[in-house]
């Protein structure tokens, strides 16, 4: 987008407001989320940081995307391959700027709704999700409870994420504070040659 262009977008946003506020009208705002560890806070960093790295496998041409030869080969190689309808289906139901393709962002979204229940039934998508649900028959009932543990279990570490953050913090802060201390001892390890 040239500056220009987005000069003229966020003038006319602003003239689009200024009207609503004069009409009484209640303002939409509109924004974009870019750091997906703050808005998939439902999942843990390592989650996510795992639901990269099977994104990067399959996204064959490097360049941020899952189109559609894409997604077929992951379906296929996951043993759920879909029709092409199927496929465009599937993409539809998460691409939520229309490119017909799947950006890493809308990947997170298929786990999202795949934990809430919002995925259409006969999609793809909710076919992946019906695979990792338990039967109880075929289980038991101590598959089941360890099943519902672990999604519990799994709950509870996705509130440890402020926590993923601040170990990391604390790390750096701890190399930096051994940085320093080994730069000091050096500068008095030099100070003694000098003196001699």
């Amino acid at each position: 987008m040239s500056a220009d262009a987005e000069l003229s977008s966020i003038l006319n946003r602003r003239q689009q407001i200024n009207d609503a506020l004069e009409n009484g009208e209640e303002i939409k705002h509109s924004f974009k989320v870019v750091n997906v560890y703050t808005e998939f806070h439902e999942f843990s960093r390592k989650q996510i940081k795992d639901y990269q790295a099977t994104f990067n496998r399959y996204d064959s041409g490097h360049d941020g995307f899952l189109d559609l030869t894409e997604l077929k080969v992951m379906m296929e190689k996951l043993g759920a391959p879909q029709t092409h309808l199927g496929l465009k289906a599937m993409i539809a139901e998460v691409d939520e700027d229309h490119d017909g393709r799947i950006s890493f962002r809308e990947f997170l979204l298929i786990y999202r709704k795949a934990q809430a229940g919002e995925l259409d039934s006969d999609s793809g998508l909710s076919q992946l999700a019906r695979l990792t649900e338990i039967n109880v028959d075929e289980v038991g009932v101590g598959g089941a409870k360890n099943f519902f543990e672990a999604k519990i279990e799994q709950q509870l570490r996705s509130n440890k994420f402020h926590d993923e953050i601040r170990q990391e913090q604390d790390e750096r802060r701890r190399a930096e504070e051994e940085k320093v201390m080994r730069r000091a001892q050096f500068q008095q390890r030099a100070a003694i040659f000098q003196q001699n």
